[in-house]
């Protein structure tokens, strides 16, 4: 509702207010510095013709200007635009890229209902299993062994490894206090 209130009061007459600003003479220049006023006087004053090349008007761009033609229709009716647009999304839906499927690595993954993922993407199973596998194995699991596998790019797999770990739970025993037994 306030939507449809500030448009109407954002087109209120709008056309007498665009006539009225396309109406109104072209703006004047921005007010110059003192200085800047007097350097302009001496150099009008010295150099006359520059002057006159400012005041000349120039026909062969004015011929050009008109030359401009511009042609304009009415908008198609709201409801022809929404049968097209409606189309368009449409042919776009059914019109789908085929893309490069594998199947998921591992034998246990029914209870996520994954099918199959695109090439170059992992799920998060999978990457938690490459982690833990190359922390385990880092001689057997190397970046190169895990790129080709999982048909990843080898930089993102270097960077999975380098920024990436698996959680890892350290039991430290207090080292003043007297362990307490559980009951």
């Amino acid at each position: 509702m306030g939507a449809a209130a500030a448009r109407a009061l954002r087109n209120f007459n709008l056309e007498n207010r665009a006539e009225r600003e396309i109406s109104r003479m072209k703006p004047s220049p921005a007010p110059r510095h003192p200085s800047t006023k007097s350097f302009l006087r001496e150099q009008m004053s010295q150099h006359p013709e520059i002057k006159e090349e400012i005041d000349r008007k120039d026909d062969k761009l004015l011929s050009l200007l008109r030359d401009v033609y511009v042609d304009s229709r009415d908008p198609a009716s709201s409801l022809q635009v929404t049968c097209v647009l409606i189309q368009q999304v449409k042919d776009a839906a059914t019109r789908q890229e085929p893309k490069e499927l594998r199947l998921v690595k591992g034998h246990d993954f029914s209870m996520m209902n994954i099918k199959n993922i695109p090439k170059g993407k992992i799920s998060i199973v999978e990457a938690l299993t490459l982690l833990n596998n190359h922390k385990l194995y880092p001689e057997t699991w190397t970046a190169e062994k895990i790129a080709e596998e999982y048909y990843l790019e080898q930089k993102d797999v270097k960077s999975l490894l380098k920024y990436f770990v698996t959680f890892e739970v350290k039991i430290c025993p207090p080292e003043d206090k007297k362990a307490i037994s559980s009951k």
